[in-house]
C-alpha cells in the first residue's frame, strides 16, 4: 500500500470498538473523577450535576458490567465505586482527550480555528 491510498476498514479491528467501549456521555466524566479516588453516588451525582440519579445509575451499572469499576459496598449500608485495573487504563486517553478539547476550547476564544491550529501545529503557517 503506498503512503496515499486509503486503509481498508476491518471490522475486526480494535479501535472499531472503541466508541462503544467509551460509552455514552458520562462515561468518561464518571472515569475521570473515579481516577482521584473511590466516590459515593451522591457525590458522583453532585459533580455531575445535572446528570440525573436514574442515568447516573444506569452508567455505573453498564460500567460494572463492562469491569471499569467495582461497587464496593460496606459493613455500614454504604456503598462507593473505585475504578478497575481496566477502568483505570482509560485515565491517559481521557487525559488526552481532555488536554485536547481544552486547547480547542482556548483557540476557538481566541479567535483561532481548529483549522488554524493544524496548519501551525504541521509547520504550514
Amino acid at each position: 500500500m503506498n503512503s496515499d491510498e486509503l486503509p481498508s476498514f476491518d471490522p475486526r479491528c480494535p479501535m472499531s470498538t472503541f466508541p462503544v467501549q467509551i460509552g455514552g456521555r458520562w462515561t468518561a466524566m464518571i472515569l475521570q473523577c473515579l481516577a482521584r479516588r473511590p466516590c459515593r453516588f451522591g457525590e458522583l451525582r453532585r459533580h455531575l450535576a445535572p446528570i440525573s440519579a436514574k442515568v447516573l445509575s444506569e452508567t455505573l451499572r453498564s460500567m460494572e458490567e463492562d469491569d471499569y469499576l467495582t461497587r464496593i459496598e460496606r459493613e455500614d449500608r454504604t456503598t462507593s465505586y473505585q475504578l478497575t485495573a481496566h477502568g483505570r487504563s482509560f485515565i491517559p486517553l481521557i487525559h488526552a482527550v481532555r488536554s485536547w478539547a481544552n486547547a480547542q476550547s482556548q483557540t476557538s476564544r481566541e479567535g483561532t480555528s481548529p483549522a488554524q491550529v493544524a496548519a501551525i501545529q504541521d509547520g504550514r503557517s
